[in-house]
């Protein structure tokens, strides 16, 4: 099990559970980030585990991104945050496993990128997101420039990044930044939900979703049948797979499927 004195991990069945704890903030300088990125790296590796869940301790902030006090101190803004980019996980394209973030304070800034960097956004009701960068001289350049504007129209995307604007989780909800707003209370039962109904699906399918999506964010629908289809993917390892083979036998079975990820 990864420890890092900001960063826990907690392994829950299937699922393991990340949380930042630097207080107040949660803010995030190189070290932390290089922690993070060996959490999601533990997920990635381990065949035993399926979905990750990424939280912060506390109430107030779920990070506040990159910690002003180390930038202050010297630390660059192209410091060396691993292999992972900053926050572990927002360059980490290759972890192969669902990653959810249950977000449960104040996500601004590197804050924001590292919910935008998992694949799914669980949010308790009273969050507020925002990219104040412009305002601090910086820019939202941990994947806020990139994964904004793929999920909002432009000119929303352009208001929020040029401005600096936060927004209310019920806003966020609106314009298909996150996929549920719950009461703080229910968080967590929200995100294991999440974890659940995933593992439940075939490992080998879950792993060709992400892997297609990530390969083909952008392409037309021709590019994207066509980079599907090519080279030794997950793609062309599930079509010829056990696991392939199990679900239609057990729908016919009329009994749940036993995967084995192969």
């Amino acid at each position: 099990m990864t420890e890092h004195q900001d960063v826990s991990v907690e392994r829950r069945g299937e699922v393991l559970v990340v949380t930042l704890d630097r207080p107040k903030a949660n803010a995030i300088d190189a070290p932390t980030s290089h922690a993070l990125y060996r959490a999601f790296a533990e997920l990635r590796d381990d065949p035993m585990l399926r979905v990750g869940i990424i939280t912060s301790a506390g109430t107030r902030f779920f990070s506040a991104g990159w910690d002003l006090k180390a930038a202050a101190a010297g630390e660059a803004v192209d410091a060396d945050w691993g292999p992972g980019g900053f926050a572990g996980i927002t360059e980490f394209y290759d972890i192969g496993k669902p990653v959810i973030a249950a977000v449960n304070g104040l996500a601004l800034g590197g804050g924001f990128e590292l919910a935008l960097a998992a694949d799914l956004i669980v949010t308790a009701d009273h969050v507020e997101f925002g990219t104040p960068e412009v305002k601090l001289g910086i820019v939202p350049d941990a994947g806020g420039l990139q994964r904004i504007p793929a999920r909002v129209p432009a000119a929303i995307a352009a208001e929020l990044l040029l401005t600096g604007r936060r927004i209310l989780a019920a806003e966020a909800l609106r314009w298909g930044l996150v996929n549920r707003v719950v009461p703080a209370a229910d968080l967590m039962a929200n995100a294991f939900e999440l974890a659940d109904q995933i593992i439940s699906s075939a490992p080998l399918s879950v792993a060709t979703v992400l892997e297609v999506m990530h390969a083909t964010a952008g392409q037309n629908a021709e590019s994207g049948f066509a980079t599907m289809r090519s080279g030794d993917s997950s793609y062309s390892r599930l079509l010829t797979s056990e696991d392939a083979q199990e679900g239609p036998r057990a729908f016919v079975e009329k009994r749940p499927p036993r995967w084995q990820g192969r």
